[in-house]
């Protein structure tokens, strides 16, 4: 059996993920250790392992389903995937809804954002930076290459690091960091060489990639220094300096790299503001501090007046004050009438009024210039299972798992509109699929059986697609089983 279908080796990917101490150096060349011809990782085995570990990561972390948060990275993640050296760009987005700072790669082409990187970066340029950092690490395949380098690290010890890290991420205490911390002391002598040629080389590539993106390569230096002075004062660094550390050194080396490239200047994207106001809303239980605090924005100091108001129509939607949130909205719709943000919110307000007659068309007249948008298909649907209107949400979301079948939420989506609308052969079918897409393969199987329970003796054809779907997921189990 190969040895990437075990768990040992996915807990490998942990490896990715440790804190070790990362100094700044000169450019270093490092020899292509991780290529096909190793024979250890190949980019097959590193696909299977990701996609292994993106499941285990959605059953263990919350995960952001907001589309607007997904939509706007996924795109930026491609944008930036393009002008980088990846031979593969099908890229795997997860958001963890976390407030603290951390982004990471996992080999196969999964990059993971916590939602607590808006509230970190000041601009799109900055937040590029990070991404583009990450998708260095897979164009350079350096998991593979650090397999190769700690071919003879103790299994036991990748195992003790990503439970570290599962911990970490779900409960965010200092016994996960503990953990993690134990086990980076035992290695630290042994990988802090290779380690810090990764990062530097990741700093390199990464930068390269902003540039023939068409971005700021000081915004990289930028978001470092950003980090270092918000954590200066620390008791515990976040995840991701402690897998990346920011040190004056590296600040003054990126900025020294980033002084080659010609200035040029950067269009502010109103996107990445927009996304942040969504992510602060998130985060703050008390929509009346939000109130308070998109007030105070506006009549003060913002990254962005417009994205200010915007979450003032959010924050006063929250708080039911539609009247004025209404007024707030006006503005913006007046002056972006095509935006999505701005339509769902006029769609929210009157649906917060209990008026789907006024909220329905909203989406339905966007849906007809955008038909694919995944923010106002989601928001439309959600919105006609609150109207009891499940049949038409279950056409709307049939079309819509179609384009996003990897994305779980809208095969849970799904599964409600069926279940509401009294489908219950369909809804063991959809919670199949959104249980597979989130590691559970244990309530998979049972659902898949449930729905052949349902199907008649003599439809031959449906009964072996439930068969071979469960063949299906057993295997997936049986790789991520020790």
């Amino acid at each position: 059996m190969k040895t990437y279908r075990s768990l040992p080796l996915l807990l490998a990917l942990a490896w990715l993920f440790s804190g070790q101490p990362t100094l700044a150096a000169n450019d270093l060349l490092l020899p292509d250790l991780g290529g096909a011809s190793s024979g250890l990782v190949s980019p097959a085995d590193e696909r299977e392992l990701g996609q292994a570990w993106l499941r285990l990561y959605r059953s263990q972390v919350p995960t952001s389903s907001d589309p607007f948060i997904r939509v706007y990275l996924e795109e930026l993640l491609q944008r930036l995937s393009l002008h980088s050296e990846l031979d593969r760009r099908d890229l795997d987005l997860v958001v963890a809804k976390n407030p603290t700072l951390n982004a990471f790669a996992v080999p196969g082409g999964v990059i993971g954002v916590n939602t607590g990187v808006f509230l970190f970066a000041e601009n799109e340029q900055q937040l590029s930076s990070i991404l583009a950092h990450e998708l260095a690490h897979l164009s350079q395949r350096h998991y593979a290459r650090r397999v190769e380098e700690e071919k003879n690290a103790s299994i036991p010890n990748m195992a003790a690091l990503l439970a570290g890290m599962i911990l970490a991420a779900t409960a965010g205490g200092d016994a996960g960091m503990a953990a993690i911390t134990a086990v980076q002391a035992s290695s630290i002598e042994r990988q802090l060489r290779f380690s810090r040629q990764m990062e530097q080389e990741a700093d390199r590539i990464g930068m390269a990639t902003m540039v023939e993106a068409g971005m700021d390569p000081h915004a990289m230096a930028e978001m470092f220094d950003q980090m270092l002075r918000a954590t200066r004062y620390s008791r515990r660094p976040p995840a991701f300096l402690l897998s990346h550390p920011v040190t004056e050194s590296r600040i003054a080396d990126a900025r020294l790299r980033a002084d080659r490239y010609p200035e040029r200047q950067h269009a502010r994207d109103i996107w990445f503001y927009l996304v942040r106001a969504r992510v602060i809303v998130a985060h703050e239980g008390n929509a009346q501090h939000l109130v308070r605090r998109f007030t105070d924005e506006l009549q003060g100091a913002s990254l962005s007046r417009e994205a200010a108001r915007y979450g003032l129509v959010l924050a006063l939607t929250k708080t039911n004050e539609l009247d004025e949130a209404g007024k707030a909205l006006a503005p913006l719709l007046a002056k972006r009438p095509d935006n999505p943000a701005y339509i769902v919110a006029a769609a929210d307000i009157e649906a917060a009024r209990q008026r789907f007659d006024q909220a329905l068309p909203i989406l339905q007249d966007a849906l007809k210039r955008t038909p694919n948008s995944h923010p106002l298909n989601l928001r439309y649907a959600e919105m006609l299972m609150t109207a009891g209107r499940y049949g038409l949400g279950e056409s709307v979301l049939e079309a819509h798992v179609e384009r996003r079948p990897e994305d779980p939420y809208v095969w849970y989506l799904l599964a409600e509109m069926y279940g509401l609308a009294g489908h219950i052969f369909d809804v063991h079918m959809a919670r199949t699929e959104y249980f597979i897409l989130m590691g559970l393969f244990d309530k998979a199987e049972i659902q898949l059986k449930n729905a052949l329970a349902l199907v008649d003796e003599k439809d031959q054809r449906t009964r072996a697609r439930i068969d071979e779907r469960l063949k299906d997921v057993r295997e997936l189990r049986e790789t991520s089983r020790l």
